[in-house]
């Protein structure tokens, strides 16, 4: 399907794309000014936010929400969500380890290679991400409520597989992506800057990216067009478990352990980032940089409240104004700028 064929069955689309263009880039490019007047108040809160230290350290702290921010804007993206990213974020790695470590470390005792470890939790990213696509795809399930329940469903067996207990003692190999180091840049932030380029590049120049976008403005439109939506609406599904999945790898090399509560109330910081950057709840609208900047400013506030030392509970608080403050501007501002 090329892209005429697409313009040529949505021209209502293109006048109206373009008429919300600059409002759309004006509210993206808010958040640069407000992300420097953070920077500003980090450095009069502490002196020790402007040192490599915490910088490195915000990077490697932010990288995995922004891999599941990027999984979660592709399904956005299509005007469809998926509330189980976050239990996809913990049970993955959850499983992935429980087979790899010694029962001394509350993993079931096989001692699989690492590999195998790695392999399976990506494998139970992509299947649940498969099974939640078809579902909603396919057989027309709603896609609040099954993700919803898949959240929950997945977050008891994450807890009831370790008894609630945490697993540690893994093998290096499994905890690299979270725990290595490239010229002192965390390898997890190199990996979800080049997924931020690589997602933002296929989506503003690859067919399939421009499809997505057809999708979540009118799917009908795009069905007529000739677009396989069916087919490219369960890919993204799949993508995004699988990324999630990644992202969980990430936390527990972070932190060297898999917790029975890994990923709790991960997804509504992962809303907040993409909605504060600009992305559509209700498809087809957002770019990839615009939830990028979403990323770097609730990591920001985040670290800036914590040197504060501000208890946890108000740190939780100033995510949900910023949610508040992000619509409004879209109320302001209007709809995003399509395009990746």
């Amino acid at each position: 399907m090329t892209e005429t064929a697409v313009s040529a069955a949505l021209p209502a689309e293109v006048p109206r794309r373009r008429a919300v263009q600059l409002l759309g880039g004006l509210r993206e490019l808010a958040l640069l000014p407000a992300i420097a007047g953070l920077i500003v108040a980090g450095t009069l809160v502490s002196s020790a936010f402007l040192t490599k230290a915490n910088l490195v350290n915000v990077a490697q702290e932010s990288a995995a929400l922004g891999t599941v921010v990027v999984a979660e804007t592709l399904i956005l993206l299509t005007g469809s969500f998926d509330l189980s990213l976050q239990s996809i974020y913990g049970l993955a790695p959850m499983i992935g380890a429980w087979l790899i470590v010694p029962a001394s470390a509350h993993g079931q005792g096989a001692q699989l290679n690492w590999t195998i470890g790695v392999l399976v939790t990506l494998l139970v990213g992509l299947g649940v991400g498969l099974f939640n696509g078809l579902l909603i795809v396919k057989a027309g399930f709603n896609a609040f409520i099954l993700t919803l329940a898949m959240l929950i469903l997945l977050a008891g067996i994450q807890v009831g597989i370790v008894s609630g207990e945490t697993i540690y003692a893994m093998p290096s190999q499994f905890i690299y992506l979270g725990s290595a180091y490239w010229a002192g840049v965390p390898v997890s932030a190199l990996v979800t800057g080049a997924l931020f380029l690589a997602s933002g590049l296929f989506l503003r120049y690859h067919r399939t990216g421009r499809a997505i976008y057809a999708i979540g403005g009118n799917a009908e439109a795009a069905r007529a067009a000739g677009i396989k939506v069916d087919r490219v609406r369960i890919g993204v599904f799949v993508t995004a478990g699988t990324l999630a999945a990644l992202a969980g790898l990430m936390t527990a090399g972070q932190v060297v352990a898999v917790t029975a509560n890994q990923g709790n109330n991960l997804i509504f910081t992962v809303f907040a980032a993409a909605v504060i950057g600009g992305i559509s709840l209700d498809g087809g609208r957002g770019r990839m940089l615009g939830a990028l900047t979403g990323v770097i400013l609730l990591a920001l506030v985040n670290n800036i409240l914590t040197l504060s030392q501000i208890q946890t509970f108000w740190i939780d608080a100033a995510n949900g104004a910023i949610i508040l403050l992000a619509l409004g501007l879209a109320r302001l501002f209007g709809t995003t700028q399509p395009g990746g």
